[in-house]
């Protein structure tokens, strides 16, 4: 019995909470949540941080490069 309350108690909380973000997004003006996205901060831009991913691809970018010129041989 005391289980089922407890149950009870955790799904009415979880949907309150859905329902508050639901309110939430109604009001706002745009209707959005905020974009909290490291790459589309413009502060962050500035500062020169970006997310992992674009690190990620940016530094691939330059190790394929790096292999191209190491592979590269001179035509005699």
């Amino acid at each position: 019995m005391g289980l089922i309350k407890v149950i009870l108690l955790a799904i009415a909380l979880v949907s309150l909470a859905i329902f508050g973000l639901a309110i939430q997004i109604v009001l706002k003006k745009n209707g959005k949540f905020p974009d909290t996205h490291v790459g589309h901060n413009r502060e962050m831009k500035k500062r020169g941080i970006v997310c992992a991913q674009t690190f990620d691809r940016v530094e691939q970018v330059k190790v394929k490069k790096e292999q191209k010129l190491k592979n590269l041989k001179l035509a005699k």
